[in-house]
């Protein structure tokens, strides 16, 4: 079991993520002492999208080409439409998905994130939900779609929308402090 504030937590996003999907766990895990770090598809900054335009942005710690599954206690993944769709077609960022879902270590993904739990085959055979207009998407993967704020199923965490944020964070800290699960990948 890792307690929260020592926890090291991985955030995977590029350019396009919904701003308060990735800021609101961001502050809200460094603010309960977490080590929390940014990886992406390009170093550098990346930009977020908030609500309707392009909004600001955060600093990049590491590339995902570089992240070691091992050295973090989670993974976060924020949506947006534009963020996952970029990130599912990367095969780095594919390879940190698919090393977090295979270690047993909580994955957390909102909105339209869970498109790269799809892409990993990890929800086949598990309830999740995911912003409403992607849920054929992971039904069609073999899930179970619940309309619920936030889905724990073994460890997978996902949730809608940036209205079930304060859901979603929390269900990351409880994952984090249950630690690892058994699960098939």
């Amino acid at each position: 079991m890792t307690q929260i504030d020592s926890a090291r937590i991985l955030i995977l996003a590029t350019d396009g993520y919904e701003r308060s999907e990735l800021r609101v766990p961001l502050d809200e895990l460094r603010n309960m002492g977490a080590d929390v770090k940014i990886a992406s598809i390009k170093t550098g900054q990346i930009k977020s999208w908030d609500e309707t335009d392009w909004g600001d942005s955060v600093t990049v710690d590491l590339e995902a080409a570089n992240v070691n599954a091992a050295e973090f206690d989670a993974l976060v993944l924020p949506g947006g439409q534009i963020n996952p769709d970029k990130l599912r077609a990367d095969q780095n960022a594919m390879k940190v998905v698919r090393d977090f879902v295979r270690s047993g270590k909580p994955v957390a993904a909102i909105c339209h994130a869970p498109w790269l739990l799809i892409e990993a085959d990890a929800l086949r055979g598990r309830k999740a939900t995911s912003y409403h207009s992607i849920r054929t998407d992971v039904k069609n993967a073999g899930a179970s779609w619940k309309d619920e704020a936030v889905v724990v199923d073994n460890g997978i965490i996902t949730s809608r929308s940036p209205d079930d944020l304060p859901a979603f964070v929390g269900k990351i800290v409880e994952e984090v402090q249950e630690g690892l699960h058994r699960r098939a990948a």
